[in-house]
């Protein structure tokens, strides 16, 4: 999902009843013959296929998790509320700022990075930020940041992140601004100069050092934002499945707030989140329904829908004109059968960039990094090792230039 997605949602009038739909309600029609009612989730667009929301287009869809009772719901939000940032629950051992759902995932890797995300604080910023920290940081090595796509969280990292760090690499999973779980109760501002302002901070406060900047589909449009303007900040780029070619409409800014809640109301229902999760994989996983569970639990804070709005309202990305501004090497992978944005778009990205590597994933949609983990880990340890041999190449060269003089 990225944000045109968004966009179209958002155009969208409210549906019928505010009531949230159980996951039993939600299996029921989906096994329905006649589409759901919420239609359409986005019009057709050249270089994406349509996302029509039909029983068709999903998969069967594995047995529901139980429910949890009432009881449980209130004794976990009173302990959350009641707890400090970064503290874990004490029969969970999940941080207390995240949303009781958490403990319904059933998916391991989830589980463990849940565990290990806190929210830190930085001077200038009212804002308590959301990251997965690295266990030992290397002062001699470059740090790898990894960003997350539209509307999602450093959750999107549960499989490849632990690779990176058996790999021996400082790895950090950072929320961007206004999605993920920071702490966002002031209701900041949550545009792209904020975005990328909020992030500049992080780096000054936590990284000190340049870079190597993941990020996935709308991720790699904040990358690419972020290093065009602070490029002392970035030592390498890689992208995955980037989505820099769609801009925002310009009419959002014009359109009347109730309309983009009403879209962003749709944006959080199950029956998009099931959509977008069936289209952003080239084979429907085991673990469907708790993926989904997994993919929307910042949904859940009481300010995404504020964040989210606010992003929208201002225009979002727009980074067709700094594609080609930027100076670093990057590393461009893609999932061969993206469904969501067309692995042609790779080639493009390819040609237009000074100095980049393409790989492509087979068999593989829109998120390597969740569907292939290994693929991608491997991908970017072998461009990031290949990178430090040419280094020292070039450095030994240099060096017996030297000597010969």
């Amino acid at each position: 999902m990225h944000a045109t997605v968004a966009a179209r949602v958002a155009t969208r009038p409210a549906p019928p009843s505010s009531r949230p739909m159980t996951s039993v309600q939600l299996r029921a029609q989906l096994q329905a013959s006649k589409p759901p009612a919420r239609g359409r989730a986005r019009a057709a667009q050249p270089d994406q296929m349509p996302l029509l929301l039909t029983s068709s287009s999903l998969p069967t869809l594995p047995r529901p998790l139980a429910a949890p009772s009432r009881a449980r719901v209130r004794v976990a939000a009173s302990a959350a509320a009641s707890a400090p940032d970064g503290a874990g629950a004490a029969a969970t051992g999940f941080p207390s700022f995240l949303p009781p759902a958490v403990e319904h995932i059933r998916d391991g890797a989830a589980i463990r990075l849940a565990k290990r995300i806190e929210r830190t604080g930085f001077s200038g910023s009212p804002i308590l930020s959301s990251c997965v920290r690295p266990l030992k940081q290397q002062e001699d090595a470059e740090p790898i940041v990894l960003l997350h796509g539209f509307d999602s969280s450093c959750l999107e990292w549960r499989y490849t992140y632990p690779l990176l760090e058996e790999a021996g690499h400082e790895a950090w999973a950072v929320d961007i601004l206004g999605w993920g779980f920071s702490d966002l109760a002031t209701r900041p501002p949550c545009d792209v100069a904020s975005k990328r302002e909020h992030l500049y901070q992080f780096w000054k406060a936590y990284i000190k050092r340049p870079m190597v900047l993941v990020g996935p589909s709308l991720g790699a449009a904040v990358a690419i934002d972020f290093s065009t303007k602070y490029p002392e900040a970035v030592s390498k780029l890689i992208f995955i499945g980037a989505s820099v070619y769609t801009e925002s409409p310009k009419e959002m800014n014009r359109m009347p707030k109730f309309v983009s809640y009403a879209g962003v109301f749709i944006l959080k229902s199950l029956p998009l989140r099931f959509l977008a999760t069936s289209l952003a994989f080239n084979k429907t996983p085991n673990e469907f329904f708790d993926w989904v569970q997994i993919g929307r639990l910042h949904c859940l804070l009481p300010w995404w829908e504020d964040a989210t709005v606010d992003f929208m309202i201002r225009g979002g990305y727009n980074v067709l004109k700094k594609i080609k501004q930027v100076k670093h090497k990057c590393l461009i992978v893609w999932g061969e059968d993206d469904g969501i944005i067309s692995s042609k778009l790779a080639y493009r990205l390819h040609q237009e960039l000074p100095d980049a590597t393409l790989r492509l994933v087979r068999q593989c949609g829109h998120i390597p990094h969740v569907e292939k983990p290994k693929e991608a880990a491997k991908l970017v340890l072998e461009f990031l090792e290949r990178d430090k041999v040419e280094k020292t190449d070039r450095a030994s060269s240099v060096t017996t230039v030297l000597g010969n003089i």
